[in-house]
Order: structure tokens, then sequence, then C-alpha cells
């Protein structure tokens, strides 16, 4: 809409220009014909202008008439322009001919004669105001390509995101259904052992039933936490070694500093999954550099930073970018947080994770 006002604007400013100089036109005058003449030519030719983005052949025509009859240069070169930026090529070398037949007809019907030099002189200057009208057209149509394909490329990385972070979500759905279902199956199991053995006194009925309990709240914590993905117990933090291991075992150096001690399987699995992003990347973009792995624990957050130099040589390894866009929607499933970026050591990927508590 404001574009529309705005050449709208435009056109009613240099239509009135026009109608100005046909005002001087008459009365200096410019040309030898009528007053008459002069101001109705002069008067039609600025009107026609109004059209000149719909009729750009037509504008220019009637500026060459208008100014051979009133010697006013306001219609002509306007609709040479308007030629130039709106007209097909094809009708360039007829429109740039009306243009130079206008100009040089007033310089013979104001001279009484024509020189060659005026011809030539007459020639340029309708070819360069018809090429600077295509000039400018050719760079806005350029523009707006290169408008349209940023847009294409920033729709087409918003849809590569939204990808990420549905397939991260269906893997931990189905990560938490294979928990959840070996959960259920030994709650299911146990209630079945103890329906055998309901006359075994209530010593026995009162163990099966903790265990039943017991299960039930881990299978709850699993799901409350989203990223129910492996089994409730805690355990040792051995994944994260053997990641560095096999990353080191391929040639990469790994500086592991990990004082998190034991996390719980969910908070552990995340961590791991952070620290093999954080080894990707390195190898891609800095081969052959020592990464810096640091796995700490603060109160109720463990915070995972990863941390290589920036060399500028990259292995032309393909990717598309959609590994920290799923690592970032794991984070935020558990109420964490990635921030990736560089640093004056090089680049770091920095992660938050929340570390339940024994009530949770």
């Amino acid at each position: 809409m404001r574009s529309v006002q705005r050449w709208l604007g435009a056109d009613a400013a240099l239509v009135a220009g026009c109608l100005f100089l046909t005002v001087l036109a008459v009365k200096t005058p410019w040309s030898d014909l009528p007053p008459v003449v002069v101001a109705v030519a002069g008067a039609l030719a600025s009107l026609a202008q109004w059209w000149r983005r719909r009729w750009p052949g037509a504008a220019a025509v009637a500026g060459a008439l208008g100014y051979a009859l009133s010697g006013n240069p306001g219609p002509l070169l306007v609709g040479l322009y308007a030629a130039g930026a709106y007209a097909p090529r094809r009708h360039a070398w007829w429109l740039v001919a009306v243009g130079w037949a206008g100009a040089t007809g007033w310089n013979w019907l104001d001279a009484g004669r024509l020189s060659w030099w005026d011809a030539a002189y007459v020639a340029v200057a309708a070819a360069a105001t018809f090429g600077l009208g295509a000039y400018v057209a050719t760079r806005r149509a350029l523009q707006d390509a290169w408008r349209e394909r940023a847009e294409r490329a920033d729709t087409e990385r918003t849809l590569r995101d939204e990808q990420a972070r549905i397939a991260e979500r269906a893997r931990i759905a189905r990560e938490m259904h294979d928990v959840l279902a070996h959960k259920v199956s030994l709650i299911a199991l146990h209630a079945g052992a103890l329906e055998l053995t309901a006359d075994g006194g209530a010593e026995r009925v009162r163990e099966g039933a903790g265990v039943i309990r017991v299960t039930a709240r881990e299978a709850l914590a699993e799901l409350r936490t989203v990223l129910g993905i492996l089994e409730a117990d805690a355990q040792p933090y051995t994944d994260l070694a053997s990641v560095v291991a096999d990353a080191t075992s391929a040639g990469q150096r790994v500086q592991l500093a990990n004082t998190a001690g034991e996390l719980p399987a969910s908070s552990a699995r995340v961590v791991q999954r952070v620290v093999q992003e954080g080894l990707t990347n390195a190898r891609k973009h800095a081969p052959g550099e020592t990464v810096t792995v640091s796995v700490g624990r603060d109160a109720d957050v463990v915070s995972v930073v990863v941390t290589n130099p920036v060399t500028g040589v990259g292995l032309e390894l393909p990717g598309s970018g959609a590994g920290l866009v799923g690592l970032a929607e794991r984070l935020r499933l558990v109420g964490g947080a990635l921030e990736s970026g560089p640093t004056p050591d090089g680049w770091h990927l920095r992660a938050t994770i929340p570390y339940p508590s024994p009530e949770a």
C-alpha cells in the first residue's frame, strides 16, 4: 500500500512539474508557434505522463510531439525514461528514434535548420535518457530477485530447522516409548508375581507392592522429564568417557575435564549428546586441533562447554546445521539452554542442563 502511494505521489509531482514547464513555455515563449498550440501540446504531453507506467511507448510519443510543438523538454525526458524502464526491450530502437525526432523537430522549427551537431547531440541525449531508465529498471529487478532469493533462503532454513526439531521430538518420543514400555512391563510382571504369591504372607505381599510402587514412580519421573530415554536408576557417568575415547582413537585430540560426578541417566544422555555434537563440529571446522570438553555441576545445574580453536580451514564434510537445532530443541524440552559462537579462545558450545532433585 505504501509503495502504491509513493508511486502516485511521484507521478503527481512529475505531471505537475511538466505542467509548470508548459506555463513557462507559453510565457517565455519557447516556441514560435501560437501560444494556444504551445499550451495545448505541452499540457497534453504532460498529462500523458500520468500513465507512463502502463503505456510507456505512448508516453514517449506524446512527450516527443509535445516537445516539437511547445519546446517543453519535461514530458519528453520523462517519457523516454519511462520507455527505458517499462517498455519491452524490442521497442528500444524506435522509441529512441521517436524521441530524437521530437527534439530535432523543435530545433528545426525554432532555427529553421538542423545541423549535424544538433542531430548527434539530440541522439546521444535521447539514448542516454532511455538507457538511464533501462539501467534503473534492471537494477530494481536484480534487487527484487535478490530479495526474493533471500526470503526463500530464510523460508527454507526455517523449514529445515522445524524439520530438525520435529525429528528430535520424534526420536525422543520413540526412546521414551521404549523406556515406559519397559517400566510398565516390569509393573505387570511384578503384579502377576504378587497375584500368584498372594498366599505367601504379608511380608511377601508388602515386598511386591513396594517394588510395584517404586517402578511406577520411576516411570512417572521418566514421563515428567520428557527425556525418559534410559532406565531411571542413577548410574555412573561412563558414556561420556566412551565418546571421548572413540574420538581419540580416530585421531582427534580431546582434553576432558569432568567434575560432575555421577549423573542420572536422563541428564547423562543429554550431556553425551552435547559432547557428541561439539566434537563433530570441531572435526569439521578445526581438524587436527585440540578440543577441550568441560563438564561440571553447580547445585541443580549441569554445565557442558566444548571449545576448539578457529583455524579457517575445515574439512569438506556435508552438513545442514540441523544438529545444533535438534540439540537446542532437546535442551529446551528439559528446561535447559544452548548457546554457541566465537570467543577469544576460538569457538565454544555451551549447554546448561537442570539437575533433577531427589524429590523429583
